[in-house]
């Protein structure tokens, strides 16, 4: 083997486990960027050009603009969901919740 294939070889080996590391410490931190994926998508005209100058607006460009609607638009339908359980878990639980605020009804009484 010639000398520069195995030092191609070493750097190559060597750089794979500074990825692999680096991709482990971004992993443990969460600053792991997702792959990205192109989709296509179709606007109306007028819609279109509102997201445009909304874009500008916020200083943006139109796939950061529609990104960021969109993850707000889904953020917001778990934190619906979510307040839909917790209101379904309040409303199960309501008649041993009533039944244990009457049980320490006297300690509420006493002065502390």
């Amino acid at each position: 083997m010639k000398a520069s294939a195995k030092s191609n070889r070493a750097t190559a080996t060597h750089m794979d486990r500074n990825a692999g590391s680096l991709a482990k410490s971004a992993q443990m931190s969460g600053t792991l960027r997702a792959r990205k994926e192109r989709v296509l998508i179709e606007f109306p005209g007028d819609l279109l050009k509102r997201a445009d100058e909304a874009a500008r607006k916020l200083d943006k460009n139109r796939s950061e603009l529609i990104r960021t609607a969109v993850e707000q638009l889904l953020n917001e339908m778990e934190t619906k969901r979510f307040e839909r359980e917790l209101a379904a878990a309040y409303s199960a639980n309501a008649q041993m919740n009533l039944e244990i605020a009457e049980e320490f009804a006297h300690v509420d009484r006493e002065g502390f």
